[in-house]
């Protein structure tokens, strides 16, 4: 099979699926004013920045943002030979009763996000938990569905969706790579 890579976004079409998102968010919310952003990390954290960024102009409302790092809590990595350090996960801004919404770049197999719900639900008590990633990749393994999709793309699983955002890779793109 031959090494082949295909763009699904640019830097434009990235831009106009988070202003649509925020756009939605706001909608489906009526507002923003119980709303708290949480960026899976790596890359759902600047996605959730310039989310608040489209919302705060939508709205005139800043959305506080907080950041996830469910490492600890992925139940389909492999042993590794040091242990981790465990870091408590510690918001600045409380979720009790709150509209939490998940932000990560990409939702595949679900267990990203159902690492998520659990460290969500051990930090404090929500009162809803929405799901809003750039793309949507199909092949779920649990019953995972996001609310908000900048862009559905039927993958095959010997294809990888890579996300480069300019806060982490200099570059704003979405690509799709044969394995």
């Amino acid at each position: 099979m031959e090494n082949k890579t295909v763009q699904l976004l640019d830097d434009k079409g990235i831009n106009r699926a988070i202003i649509r998102i925020a756009h939605e968010i706001t909608e489906k919310n009526k507002g923003a004013q119980d709303i708290i952003l949480v960026g899976i990390k790596t890359r759902g954290v600047p996605l959730a920045k310039r989310l608040a960024e489209k919302i705060n102009s939508i709205e005139g409302f800043l959305v506080p943002v907080e950041v996830l790092d469910i490492t600890l809590y992925r139940d389909d990595l492999e042993i590794k030979s040091q242990e981790p350090i465990v870091q408590d996960i510690q918001f600045v801004n409380n979720i009790d009763g709150k509209t939490v919404i998940l932000v990560d770049d990409v939702l595949y197999t679900g267990r990203t996000v159902r690492a998520a719900l659990d460290a969500i639900i051990d930090i404090g008590r929500p009162s809803k938990i929405q799901l809003a990633v750039l793309v949507d990749r199909g092949h779920r393994e649990l019953p995972i569905r996001a609310d908000y999709v900048g862009k559905n793309v039927p993958t095959s699983k010997h294809e990888i969706v890579k996300v480069s955002l300019t806060e982490v890779d200099d570059d704003n793109s979405v690509v799709i790579e044969n394995k």
